[in-house]
């Protein structure tokens, strides 16, 4: 029903920034709210943004706060994450998500359709 694919994922100095787009085709992306995960070897996948239907109310890790920003562009049915003041501890894959139930959520399990994934790794 509906295709997610990340893009812009790649090598970055710590400090730096990246800004990563996930395109969705199929239904429309504005039916559902969008969240960014990622998953770092040896670790499980862990929430990082959402964001809901409309572009509102944006919440985000703690871990994150204050350096990400999620966002949306319904008429281009594409999903940001502009990412500053990149840390080592960043380095995953970052995955994006949409939900097709009404509500938000925080977990893997909320979520009902994934992209591929995008690697993100920042040097020290």
């Amino acid at each position: 029903q509906v295709q997610l694919v990340e893009s812009g994922g790649g090598l970055v100095q710590a400090g730096g920034s990246l800004r990563l787009s996930c395109a969705a085709s199929g239904r429309a992306e504005s039916s559902y709210a969008m969240g960014w995960f990622r998953q770092a070897p040896g670790k499980e996948r862990e929430f990082v943004a959402r964001i809901s239907r409309n572009g509102g109310w944006p919440y985000y890790a703690d871990s994150v706060k204050g350096r990400f920003t999620i966002s949306r562009d319904n008429a281009k049915n594409t999903v940001y994450l502009q990412m500053n003041s990149l840390k080592p501890e960043d380095t995953a894959v970052y995955y994006c998500a949409a939900r097709s139930e009404l509500g938000v959520s925080t977990v893997p399990s909320g979520y009902d359709y994934w992209g591929q994934g995008t690697q993100v790794t920042v040097s020290s």
